[in-house]
């Protein structure tokens, strides 16, 4: 496991090893413009390929600047190395010129942290960092590398092998717990698979297809596990929770055995927990012991890597039906599709724009999002056939990863279309990573909903907080005496969103009919530019439907008034 391209930012804390890298000829540097944008894209491509990402910042304010992006990979279990240079070993603790503890500000949002005071510890830790990376849950790992151990000198080799007191993921499935849950699912008439990003992570998508039908068991999916199995599969139920597929919370609400595999229960899916799965014997299989039981009861565990757990179990499958119960199933699922209504004044709805590109891409694109409206949307209205084409910030919901993520995702996945969803609020937390994609001709092609919100926070002070839009609107709300305004009596756009992508050297373009939606999107598709497409839409659509917080499925709403 090693490093072949790297996002890095320098700084003086770190130029000895920036020196180092100019006379690489084995790893391809990408300098992002801001740190966050770099660790999203390390994110990004580790994601997109299975592999660990890769990124190196200075110290202080360059560490603290990929806080953030470190958070977001902890959250969704991603393989990242971080490198960040420090001060040197005698100048810690004396409030040298940017200095911070990085590894006491990334305790939390770290698998694992170093601080490199010997220069002969150094082989080792980067071999450990890998290991503990990849391996396990997958998770970042930060290594502090101070700037006396930058230039000092070594000649310890490299360790072949990793061996570390206390780490020691277990891999295999118990034999007799395993055996449980084949007589679970064997002797249960309501089955359901509860499917994470987990999956996904151990390259299991295969393993889950066929104990799914080989016992013809219907399929929901978390967010962090779209892909995981194809939604085209009639025993697909899509996603389940908050914005889920009705059939799919309803299957959850009814099943007598609800497998988790690879997923952790997260709020947003358990709604109101001790009425959760009221009628399910509950089991969980997860590489990760401290994730089970953590936020449900679980009547059977099985603690292992669910590749190696899932081949272990299927040979114990019994073959069945569960006609009654997959009937069903496919009933609520033709009874409640995700819909929406049409703009009363014919303005172009985003799950339109959303919907005609997936039938351009026919599943065959990858995808970053970032966060609200737009990825819950992303969700709904593109079909997810694959693994690792649905990239998007899942526990930590963070806002600017769609842009950087796409990058790190174009670099990783080369002659693949990558597509960014974002919002306007989300498009200008990073929108200077625009250029990134010019100077390495990466074709990736941006979405914009620009609906001229923060939307999911608009549509939460909507039905929570008495209508009450506080920080939540984008556009002008007022007009400087003598201000330029446009011919035709609106406002001018704030920010222009084409203007700037013509300004990094991409292409933009402004979609305001519904009539230019798919020629628009075709013509970017087909082309090897950078594209920025703005689309002015409905702007007050929201996600339909919803489970609200701390609710269960009785709750549902479906249409918003």
């Amino acid at each position: 496991m090693g490093c072949d391209t790297l996002f890095a930012y320098p700084g003086g804390a770190i130029l000895d090893v920036f020196d180092e890298l100019a006379k690489s000829e084995k790893i391809h540097l990408i300098l992002p413009r801001h740190e966050q944008g770099g660790s999203h894209m390390a994110d990004a491509y580790a994601r997109a390929t299975g592999k660990v990402g890769c990124c190196v910042v200075t110290s202080g304010p360059g560490a603290t600047n990929i806080v953030t992006g470190l958070a977001t990979a902890n959250m969704d279990g991603i393989p990242i190395v971080a490198i960040t240079g420090q001060v040197s070993t005698k100048m810690i603790g004396n409030d040298a010129f940017q200095e911070a503890d990085t590894c006491g500000i990334t305790r939390a949002v770290t698998k694992h942290n170093f601080l490199v005071r010997d220069v002969n510890d150094l082989p080792r830790i980067l071999v450990e960092a890998f290991h503990i990376a990849s391996t396990g849950k997958p998770g970042p790992v930060l290594i502090d590398l101070p700037k006396d151990v930058q230039v000092g000198k070594t000649s310890v080799p490299f360790p072949a092998t990793f061996e570390r007191a206390g780490y020691k993921p277990s891999y295999e499935g118990h034999p007799r717990m395993i055996a449980r849950l084949a007589q679970m699912l064997n002797t249960s008439n309501r089955p359901l698979l509860y499917v994470g990003g987990g999956v996904i992570s151990a390259n299991a998508a295969k393993e889950l297809a066929e104990l799914a039908h080989k016992a013809n068991i219907p399929v929901s999916t978390t967010l962090m596990g779209l892909g995981a199995f194809p939604e085209s599969d009639p025993l697909s139920l899509r996603m389940v929770g908050m914005h889920g597929l009705i059939a799919a919370n309803k299957a959850l609400d009814q099943c007598d055995v609800l497998v988790s595999i690879g997923a952790r229960f997260d709020d947003r899916v358990t709604g109101k927990v001790s009425e959760f799965a009221s009628h399910a014997k509950i089991a969980h299989i997860d590489i990760d012991p401290s994730a089970i039981g953590k936020s449900v009861r679980c009547d059977l565990p099985v603690v292992g890597d669910l590749l190696s757990v899932l081949r272990d179990l299927l040979p114990q499958i019994h073959e069945a039906d569960h006609k009654a119960w997959v009937e069903q199933c496919l009933q609520w699922k033709a009874e409640d599709p995700y819909s929406y209504d049409s703009s009363p004044d014919g303005a172009i709805m985003p799950q339109y724009v959303l919907e005609t590109v997936d039938k351009l891409t026919k599943g065959n694109a990858v995808f970053t999002t970032d966060v609200g409206q737009n990825q819950m949307w992303s969700c709904q209205f593109l079909t997810h056939e694959h693994p690792r084409n649905f990239l998007s910030s899942g526990g930590l919901g963070t806002m600017g990863f769609g842009l950087p993520a796409a990058i790190g995702a174009q670099l990783g996945r080369p002659g693949e279309l990558v597509v960014c969803i974002t919002g306007d609020g989300g498009m200008q937390m990073n929108v200077q990573e625009i250029i990134v994609a010019v100077e390495h001709k990466l074709p990736i092609k941006v979405i914009i909903l620009n609906n001229t919100y923060l939307g999911n926070v608009r549509l939460w002070q909507d039905l929570f907080y008495n209508h009450v839009h506080s920080m939540t609107v984008l556009r002008r709300q007022d007009r400087l005496p003598n201000e330029r305004i446009e011919s035709d009596g609106t406002e001018p756009y704030l920010p222009d969103f084409v203007k700037i992508a013509e300004a990094y050297g991409a292409k933009g373009a402004r979609v305001t009919r519904v009539e230019d939606v798919k020629p628009t999107l075709e013509k970017a598709f087909a082309d090897d530019n950078v594209w920025l497409i703005e689309f002015m839409v409905a702007p007050e659509a929201d996600i339909e439907p919803m489970i609200p917080p701390g609710h269960t499925l009785k709750d549902l709403i479906r249409k918003f008034k």
